[in-house]
């Protein structure tokens, strides 16, 4: 499962500390899943031994609005649950931890009736949790924006790669005290890929060209887009530059997608790879069985980039109400 390091401009907890949080998200997502998994077995269909709970977290809003003391309890509670999670950590690590506390609960809404249906929704629980880290740390959070909840794209990449795997996704960077919104940044363990996609419409087929649009045909309509490699090509020069600046020694790669429709390039640049319904399982199950542990190039190149990257936050109210 990838991890989702930054988020647009959303306050992430790796760019507090990327060298310790990759390695905490995969401890504690084969932990808990072995715990979860066990529970099931033991428990079978009982439901009085599962956890249930709404598909998504309280509303932000409305949790401003509840009283100070409701809320003091609520972070109590949460810390407790933290402390039960990790009790095979070392003495340091906890003390770690209470610095940077996880906040992970398996609560399933629906009851699993297979083992397939438990990882599911395991996986799903996993996404939410990677939205919290994306837009929280202990003492500051960002809004997030309830379509990311649906974002299938953002599912891809978080739900089908190995945990070795960084992503940045539509990441802003600030260049010159200038926002710029770039496309989707994958870090593995030995490169770093840009990617864009083109899945406007299933079946379609886009035709590729230097100009500044490209046509896009479907049956019988024809209509036109804006060049997709404008903004993959600025994508790539960001991180080059970032790169050059910061002696990170990492290939990178452009990648155009499209996993239902058809691309139509034959002279497109050599250093941008296309990848449509043809050969899309070919170039993923390739990135899939990319089984190297995380790098100390990766994670360098890593906190390069975010130290560049644009962030929006507020204080947590709990915190400002204690003070």
């Amino acid at each position: 499962m990838g991890q989702l390091i930054k988020l647009q401009d959303y306050i992430s907890r790796y760019e507090t500390d990327i060298y310790s949080y990759p390695s905490r998200f995969t401890r504690l997502k084969r932990q808990q899943w072995e715990k979860t998994r066990q529970n099931w077995e033991t428990d079978g269909l009982d439901a009085a031994n599962l956890s249930f709970s709404p598909l998504f977290p309280e509303n932000e809003e409305e949790k401003e609005k509840r009283p100070f003391f409701a809320k003091m309890k609520d972070l109590l509670r949460k810390n407790k649950k933290d402390e039960e999670v990790w009790t095979e950590e070392t003495e340091d690590n906890k003390n770690d931890e209470e610095e940077n506390p996880l906040e992970f609960t398996v609560d399933f809404h629906v009851k699993p009736k297979t083992i397939e249906d438990l990882k599911k929704q395991y996986l799903d629980q996993l996404f939410r949790f990677q939205l919290k880290w994306a837009s929280s740390t202990l003492f500051e959070r960002s809004n997030l924006h309830p379509k990311f909840f649906f974002d299938e794209r953002l599912k891809f990449f978080l739900q089908r790669f190995p945990d070795t795997f960084l992503c940045m996704y539509k990441p802003i960077f600030l260049l010159k005290k200038a926002p710029v919104e770039t496309e989707a940044i994958l870090l593995t363990p030995s490169e770093a890929w840009c990617i864009s996609f083109l899945e406007e419409e299933d079946l379609s087929v886009y035709i590729g060209s230097p100009d500044r649009f490209w046509e896009k045909k479907r049956n019988t309509k024809e209509s036109k887009i804006l060049n997709p490699l404008l903004a993959l090509n600025r994508t790539e020069k960001i991180i080059r530059k970032i790169f050059h600046m910061n002696e990170i020694e990492l290939p990178i790669h452009k990648l155009l997608l499209s996993r239902n429709g058809y691309i139509d390039y034959p002279s497109s640049p050599f250093d941008v790879k296309l990848v449509d319904s043809r050969n899309f399982e070919e170039w993923f199950q390739l990135m899939r069985s990319n089984k190297s542990p995380l790098k100390h190039m990766q994670l360098k190149g890593a906190q390069a980039l975010l130290q560049y990257c644009k962030t929006s936050s507020l204080r947590r109210m709990e915190w400002e109400e204690t003070e």
